[in-house]
């Protein structure tokens, strides 16, 4: 196939772009560098500088595409709260730019990066892609706009289409690691502090009823975020419009994170207890049994294994 790759310079677009390298697709990344990496598109991928607004002059009848890989998105919870009309017009807009240029070119299949967000804060330890969907900010909701909006494109203009819901992307692959301005995720903060870059990690909440009272969540390893790309790609069929969740179906507390960091460095990892965080649920763990029944999908990955890959491409490119 053809994949258009829509935000392929980015952490998670650049790790999907190379798997579709590795097993004999084709791939065109489109992304403006707002927060992807020039350097991170893969060697063999085509690079077209450019917005959603523009996709249409990429995403053209002759160009011979087959599908649109689609991760290009705002993607910052706390600014979406701050600045509600810059993601209602980029990640909402730009979906609708792209489904506009999709129907032009012809283009009937399209997996999209949706997020877990979608759900907000479900009162379930298990959560099932039959939960309520009630986003609790801004991001959660554009997520879930486009979701329903493929929802409609396959229902009445017969688009094949996935939007897979993902927990906690961590890791590196290809040697493609996290590379955020703003990093708000916890394994490379705390890797942030193992380099020196930061003093401590916070621990936001001690008093949770979990087994060691801090915040448990699902963590899922980037090349098997990428692996359930292609398999859906492959699958969607269509008129569809699937839906899956993207978890390893155990969540991992802070503080077993900060232990797997510990181990897996070698080095001190201070932290210090600091007080919850309004809206942060106690559990957010994923089921992915219905991806795993429909397309054979499962998360292969280990904590470990997710630490130690960001580590290693941290160490390698010597820089936060």
């Amino acid at each position: 196939m053809l994949v258009l790759v829509a935000g392929g310079a980015g952490y998670i677009g650049s790790v999907v772009t190379a798997a579709l390298l590795e097993v004999g697709h084709e791939a065109v990344v489109l992304d403006d560098l707002s927060t992807g990496h020039r350097d991170a598109v893969p060697d063999g991928a085509s690079f077209v500088e450019s917005s959603l607004a523009d996709v249409g002059q990429t995403l053209t009848a002759d160009a011979g595409f087959d599908a649109v890989i689609h991760l290009a998105a705002k993607s910052l919870v706390g600014e979406s709260e701050q600045r509600p009309e810059l993601y209602w017009r980029q990640n909402v807009g730009g979906a609708m730019d792209l489904l506009d240029a999709m129907r032009v070119a012809d283009v009937r299949r399209i997996v999209f990066s949706s997020s877990a967000a979608t759900y907000g804060e479900p009162d379930t330890d298990l959560i099932t892609e039959d939960a309520r969907t009630e986003p609790t900010n801004v991001y959660g909701a554009t997520k879930l706009t486009i979701d329903r909006m493929l929802a409609g494109e396959s229902r009445v203009h017969g688009l094949g289409a996935v939007s897979l819901r993902y927990f906690n992307a961590a890791g590196a692959a290809y040697g493609l690691g996290e590379r955020h301005a703003t990093e708000t995720h916890l394994i490379p903060i705390a890797l942030q502090v193992v380099t020196g870059d930061r003093d401590h990690l916070s621990v936001y909440g001690t008093d949770y009823p979990t087994p060691d009272g801090t915040c448990v969540r699902d963590y899922i390893h980037v090349a098997d975020l990428a692996a359930a790309h292609l398999l859906t790609l492959e699958a969607v069929g269509p008129g569809e419009h699937r839906i899956y969740n993207l978890g390893c179906g155990s969540g991992y507390s802070v503080r077993e994170v900060l232990t797997a960091v510990r181990e897996v460095t070698g080095h001190p990892v201070p932290d210090q207890d600091a007080p919850r965080r309004p809206g942060d649920p106690a559990r957010l763990v994923a089921s992915s049994d219905r991806i795993a029944q429909d397309v054979g999908w499962a998360a292969r990955r280990s904590l470990t294994d997710m630490v130690r890959d960001a580590y290693e491409v941290l160490q390698a490119r010597g820089t936060p």
